[in-house]
């Protein structure tokens, strides 16, 4: 899937430079066609997750802004 497909729920802050990291790839959330959410982030390693399975970390204040563009 083409990153232009997903809908970029965090970063977007409205003055065109992406929030605080400008136009560069930090933590972000983003909703898929399906409904489906995929999360861009550090590389964590609190655990050795599952067989395909990774973990990232990214800062609370992301996930509250993805919650927000959603209306939740």
């Amino acid at each position: 899937m083409a990153r232009e497909e997903l809908q970029r729920l965090t970063g977007n802050n409205g003055n065109g430079n992406g929030g605080p990291c400008g136009q560069g790839d930090c933590p972000n959330v983003y909703r898929t066609p399906s409904g489906s959410f995929v999360v861009q982030g550090d590389l964590s390693d609190a655990f050795t997750p599952p067989s395909g399975e990774g973990l990232v970390e990214i800062p609370e204040a992301v996930l509250r802004e993805a919650i927000r563009a959603l209306g939740w």
